[in-house]
C-alpha cells in the first residue's frame, strides 16, 4: 500500500498541481484584502474560502488516488443524481439575488449546479468514448444534446442564465473536440438564433434584457445597469504596471465595485497587483492548460482524454467569460473566476475535477 502511494506521488503532475495551488493562493490573498479593506473584522468570507479551499485540496488528493474507472462505471447514476439535485433545489433551495439555486446549511450554502458540471463532463466523456462518431453523428448529437438540455432547463428554472450558458458552451466544446462536422454547428447556430429571439420576447426578465443592452452599449445608464462594468474597467485601468498594492484597491475597498469577491475579483487583482499580477495569474492558467494537453499523448483510453479535455474546456470557458465581463466585452452573467473567486461550491468542484484529471494522468504514467 505504502509503495503504491509513493508510486502515485511520483507520477503525480506536480507542475499542474502547483499552478492550481498558486491560483487559489492569489484568490485567498485578494479575498483577505477585500475583507480588511471593507472593515469586516471577523474575516468570515476569507475563513470560509480557506475552509473550502482546504477541503477541496483534500478531495483533490482523494480523487487523484481513486481509480477513475469506477467513476466511469457510475456515470449514469451521477447523471440521475444531478437531475435530482437540480430538481430538489427548485423546491427546497434558498433564493439568493432572485435565483433559487442554493441548499443552505446554517452559515454555509452549497450550489448544486457547480457539482452538476462534474456530472456533465462524466456523462459526455463516457458517451463519446463508447461510440463511433461517424456511424450515426446525428443520433449522437441528439442524445448528448438532449441529455445536457435536461440540465439546462432545470438551471434556467432557478433562473441561473450564467450557469446554463456554461453548461451549453461546455457541450459545444465537447462536440467540437469529438470531431463533429461544421454543418452541425451551423444548424446549432441557426436554432440558437431562433430560440434567442423567442427568449427575448417571452422568457428574459427586464433586468436580463438590460444586461444585454448594457453589453451592446456599456455606457448605457452608467449609474444603473452599466455601473458594474464601468467600475470594473476603472479598477483595471488604475492598477498600472505594478498595482496599488494588496489592501490598497480603492474601487473594492470603498465599495465602488460590486461583487468584488466573486464576479469582479479579476478587476481587484488588476487594481492591486497591476499588469504584472495579471500576467502571473494568466501564466499559471497557461501552465494549467498546457499540462492538461501535454498529458493527453500518454493516455491510452478515450474516456480519460475526453474527461481532461472537458475539465480544461470548463475552466477556460469560465475564465474567458469572467475576464470578458470585467473588461466590458461580455455581459455580466454571474460567472465566477476559476480558483480565485469567492465561492465554496465552485472551488470544491474545480479541485475535484483537477483531482480526477490527476488520477487519469497517474494511471497513464504508472506501469504495473
Amino acid at each position: 500500500m505504502f509503495n503504491k502511494i509513493i508510486l502515485y506521488l511520483r507520477n503525480f503532475d506536480w507542475i499542474l498541481f502547483f499552478a492550481v495551488l498558486l491560483l487559489v493562493s492569489f484568490g485567498l490573498v485578494e479575498i483577505y484584502s477585500i475583507a480588511l479593506g471593507q472593515g469586516t473584522a471577523d474575516l468570515l468570507n476569507f475563513k470560509k474560502q480557506l475552509f473550502f479551499g482546504s477541503a477541496g485540496f483534500l478531495l483533490l488528493f482523494f480523487f487523484a488516488f481513486f481509480d477513475y474507472h469506477t467513476l466511469r462505471g457510475f456515470s449514469n447514476y451521477f447523471y440521475l443524481f444531478g437531475v435530482l439535485l437540480l430538481s430538489g433545489v427548485l423546491f427546497f433551495g434558498e433564493t439568493v439575488n432572485g435565483t433559487k439555486g442554493w441548499f443552505s446549511f446554517g452559515s454555509f450554502s452549497l450550489q448544486p449546479v457547480e457539482f452538476v458540471k462534474i456530472f456533465v463532463i462524466l456523462f459526455l466523456a463516457r458517451y463519446f468514448s463508447g461510440v463511433a462518431l461517424k456511424a450515426n453523428p446525428l443520433k449522437h448529437l441528439f442524445v448528448t444534446g438532449g441529455g445536457v438540455l435536461i440540465f439546462i432547463v432545470l438551471v434556467l428554472a432557478q433562473p441561473d442564465f450564467g450557469s446554463a450558458l456554461i453548461i451549453f458552451l461546455l457541450w459545444l466544446c465537447m462536440i467540437l473536440l469529438a470531431g463533429f462536422e461544421k454543418k452541425y454547428f451551423i444548424a446549432i447556430f441557426l436554432i440558437i438564433s431562433v430560440l434567442s429571439g423567442l427568449a427575448w420576447s417571452f422568457y428574459f426578465k427586464p433586468y436580463q434584457k438590460q444586461r444585454i443592452i448594457t453589453f451592446l452599449n456599456p455606457s448605457f445608464e452608467p449609474l444603473d445597469q452599466g455601473y458594474n462594468i464601468a467600475q470594473a474597467i476603472i479598477a483595471i485601468g488604475s492598477g498600472g504596471l505594478f498595482g496599488r498594492g494588496v489592501g490598497f484597491g480603492s474601487q473594492s475597498h470603498l465599495k465602488f465595485l460590486p461583487e468584488s469577491q466573486t464576479d469582479f475579483i479579476f478587476a481587484v487583482v488588476s487594481e492591486e497587483l497591476g499588469f504584472l499580477g495579471v500576467v502571473l495569474v494568466l501564466l499559471f492558467f497557461t501552465i494549467f492548460f498546457y499540462r492538461c494537453l501535454a498529458n493527453l499523448k500518454k493516455i491510452n483510453n478515450d474516456f480519460g482524454i475526453f474527461f481532461i479535455l472537458g475539465t480544461a474546456s470548463l475552466i477556460f470557458i469560465e475564465m474567458f467569460i469572467n475576464i470578458g465581463m470585467n473588461i466590458g466585452i461580455f455581459p455580466v452573467v454571474g460567472i465566477a473566476f476559476p480558483f480565485l473567486s469567492y465561492g465554496g461550491s465552485a472551488m470544491i468542484t474545480n479541485l475535484i475535477l483537477v483531482g480526477i484529471s490527476e488520477s487519469i494522468i497517474i494511471r497513464a504514467n504508472t506501469n504495473y
